[in-house]
């Protein structure tokens, strides 16, 4: 029964990367010829095209030096969100783990 049990959690688990794959990579090979831009970018672009004279009423507190650093923050920032999200799930998952022994004794 546990064996069973662990091969249909895999079969999941395997199902839903192939998803997460298909989802990933369906936009890079059928829709031809888009850009995958920041929204930052849009943003700029369409107040500028709605006000051409607007200026910016704050300023960074500090300059990046390049598109190299933006990047690495925000993957950074993705990353710790994942770890936050998976720590959680693990020790709801734990906890309930536990309760369920708790009864069973």
């Amino acid at each position: 029964m546990k064996k069973e049990k662990k091969d249909n959690i895999f079969k999941k688990n395997l199902l839903l990367v192939l998803i997460i794959i298909v989802i990933g990579i369906f936009p890079l090979l059928f829709i031809k010829g888009a850009e995958f831009g920041g929204s930052d970018d849009k943003g700029e672009e369409m107040i500028q095209k709605i006000n051409p004279n607007y200026k910016p009423w704050a300023k960074n507190l500090f300059e990046l030096p390049g598109g190299e650093v933006e990047s690495l923050l925000f993957a950074l920032q993705a990353a710790f969100g994942a770890g936050v999200v998976c720590y959680v799930l693990g020790y709801l998952k734990g906890r309930k783990k536990g309760r369920e022994e708790n009864a069973n004794r």
